[in-house]
């Protein structure tokens, strides 16, 4: 389904494209800026602030709560009349070790505020959460991306798996600005999309 953009592109690959240069330019300016420094850590509004900041330039609803139910691959996120009281319980939520941060991001997960651009996000506030409370950031580089999305999928039942990708993949270079731009070309891949190197644009 063709999302409705403020760029009026009307063919879905176009969009695609359009959607990953554009964000990937905003996630390369919110690093090189500091912008990413005024990211509430840890809640749905600090989540809101770097989805906004990604897709602003794309689409109405960046930042903003989804209106609509969406499903992936069969499962239903969080239905609409339980998205505000499941994000007010998910900021209530602790994140001081990395078990705790890695629950929070699975419920994080599970709620899909945002009509689109869940992941992307959500990857960026799952990394500073642990930037600040253990100092230290998943290198995206070392996770698989058919692993990742798998343990994802079952993480709703069950986290270990997810636990145990991403603690293997933790890294101390915290303020490594190439880990930061593999890491965006990492996430976007995720999702299908690998036109664009961040560093090149």
């Amino acid at each position: 389904m063709l999302l409705e953009n403020k760029l009026n592109i009307t063919d879905q690959i176009e969009l695609a494209k359009a959607e990953e240069k554009i964000s990937k330019q905003k996630a390369k300016q919110l690093f090189d800026s500091s912008d990413i420094e005024k990211v509430e850590i840890g809640t749905f509004r600090g989540l809101a602030f770097i989805h906004a900041y990604l897709f602003d330039d794309i689409y109405h609803f960046a930042g903003k709560i989804r209106e609509v139910n969406i499903a992936k691959g069969g499962f239903r996120f969080a239905p609409l009349m339980y998205l505000e009281p499941s994000l007010k319980h998910i900021d209530a939520m602790p994140q001081s070790n990395f078990d705790e941060i890695v629950e929070k991001y699975v419920e994080m997960n599970i709620a899909h505020p945002f009509r689109e651009g869940n992941g992307r996000a959500t990857r960026i506030w799952l990394d500073l959460i642990f930037k600040k409370e253990i100092k230290q950031v998943i290198d995206w580089n070392a996770v698989d991306k058919d692993e990742y999305l798998s343990s994802m999928q079952r993480s709703v039942v069950k986290d270990v798996e997810i636990k145990v990708l991403l603690k293997q993949a933790l890294t101390d270079k915290i303020h490594d600005r190439s880990v930061f731009m593999k890491g965006i070309d990492v996430s976007y891949y995720y999702e299908g999309y690998s036109e664009f190197k961040t560093e090149e644009l």
